[in-house]
């Protein structure tokens, strides 16, 4: 692949081979080209251990072509990270159909495990640090959206347990938080198998919700 062109080198059988005609890329496959290839190095790399330079030249374009579609490795950076949060956004809360709360919890589960088993990559890029100057696109900030979905399942089955719906936002936290944080312990390990994953957190959120106190107490000696 040279500067935006691919090379079409066909021959017929005993004939010798000929230059073949220069296919130029569309702006958009250059743009699709270099979104996969900046997502392929900044999961291996992160954001700082990857060059403009690096990227262009697996492209086999020059540099500015780059800044052309993105004006730079931050523009670049953003739009693969906004790609990535809404794939799993849309997997997770598109999941959700379930009318038991412990189907719910098992469909979110299984939601965020299936994207990183298909999306490693991805899921690598959301939960490394990103760069300073990104102020959204962030690990923290994706899981505060998945949340906000649980959050209102949540107020709806406290509100008919008897207990403060209020405290919906919170619970929802705690919950989609452990999820996560297991993923991004499963995104290495891969063992036990996904559905044995998906059982155990399941089986963790639920026991605790169902012994659910309505007004927990500390039995520490600290008390503030």
């Amino acid at each position: 692949m040279i500067e935006g062109v691919a090379i079409d080198g066909s021959s017929t059988s005993g004939e010798k081979p000929r230059r073949g005609r220069r296919v130029r890329m569309t702006a958009a496959e250059r743009r699709q080209q270099l979104l996969d290839i900046g997502r392929t190095l900044f999961a291996a790399k992160g954001f700082e251990g990857t060059s403009v330079e690096e990227i262009a030249a697996r492209a086999g374009v020059s540099k500015p072509v780059v800044y052309e579609h993105f004006g730079g490795k931050e523009g670049l950076y953003a739009v693969v990270v906004d790609r990535e949060m809404r794939q799993l956004l849309d997997m997770v809360t598109g999941a959700l159909t379930a009318g038991h709360p412990r189907e719910l919890l098992e469909q979110a589960a299984f939601a965020l495990l299936d994207y990183i088993e298909s999306y490693t990559d991805g899921f690598r890029i959301l939960v490394r640090d990103s760069p300073v100057a990104q102020s959204t696109g962030t690990f923290a900030s994706l899981i505060s959206d998945i949340a906000t979905q649980v959050e209102d399942i949540l107020g709806l089955e406290f509100k008919a347990r008897g207990f403060d719906p209020k405290l919906a936002p919170l619970y929802a936290q705690a919950l989609v938080g452990m999820v996560a944080l297991t993923g991004q312990w499963w995104l290495d390990a891969r063992r036990p198998k996904k559905a044995e994953v998906a059982a155990h957190l399941v089986n963790l959120a639920w026991h605790g919700l169902d012994g659910l106190e309505q007004k927990p107490r500390l039995i520490g000696h600290r008390k503030s």
